[in-house]
């Protein structure tokens, strides 16, 4: 299966984004402007500077756990012509396997964030409901791409979670908003795509990696802001 794989999910350029996203979320946070914010969603503003600063920078290690096997895609036929006689060979089109591991800071970080959110505030229905509705948009919105995996528009998840949380649980829009943008956009992207990704070309494919991290990052954020908006949130 091979050893544990370290690259960037996404290009250089976007994951400055992210980081400088991350670096004004702190900033904020040292002036106090969203410490009130994360108190809502839960934890002490230090742990959500800790978990955030692991997010990102847990998204270079990705853990192999599964892998597909090589396997056949077509059988054609092909005329070999040798010493004037001309013979019909099948040709068997072999596609190399593919290689499913789990990223740090896309999926295992945010999922185990999002149980304690949900259990921790006795959220389990509304966490389900909002973790549902995500998962069926991301899902109907995800897009094999050959090489890469499975890629979403990156601001569909955290719009998404946070519509869905203020509908199902307006008092905890926060919480929920941050769990079922997580857990919707690994079971809707990732999750339930693992069969697709063996046909498109990609040697390794990462759950919560390229093509969703982005998404579920900038979930987190959108919860804390859309806490910092209300203060039923």
């Amino acid at each position: 299966m091979g050893p544990t794989q370290f690259y960037l999910p996404i290009t250089a350029p976007f994951f400055i984004i992210l980081a400088a996203l991350f670096v004004l979320v702190v900033v904020l946070i040292e002036i106090n402007v969203l410490r009130y914010a994360y108190t809502r969603l839960g934890v002490s503003s230090g742990t959500a500077y800790l978990l955030l600063l692991a997010s990102l920078f847990g998204s270079y290690i990705n853990i192999p756990v599964w892998e597909f096997p090589e396997h056949l895609v077509r059988t054609t036929e092909e005329v070999v012509t040798y010493y004037g006689m001309h013979y019909v060979v099948p040709v068997s089109e072999q596609f190399p396997g593919t290689v499913v591991a789990v990223n740090v800071g896309g999926a295992l970080i945010p999922t185990a964030l999002s149980l304690y959110l949900l259990g921790k505030n006795h959220l389990w229905f509304p966490g389900i409901m909002t973790t549902a509705v995500v998962t069926a948009v991301v899902h109907w919105m995800a897009e094999p791409v050959p090489g890469v995996g499975i890629a979403v528009p990156t601001f569909v998840p955290p719009v998404v979670a946070a519509l869905a949380a203020l509908l199902f649980a307006t008092n905890r829009a926060a919480a929920v908003a941050y769990a079922g943008g997580s857990l919707g956009t690994l079971i809707g992207a990732d999750l339930l795509n693992l069969n697709a990704v063996r046909g498109l070309g990609a040697p390794f494919a990462s759950i919560g990696g390229a093509g969703t991290f982005d998404g579920i990052f900038l979930t987190g954020i959108v919860a804390v802001l859309l806490a910092s908006l209300s203060r039923r949130a």
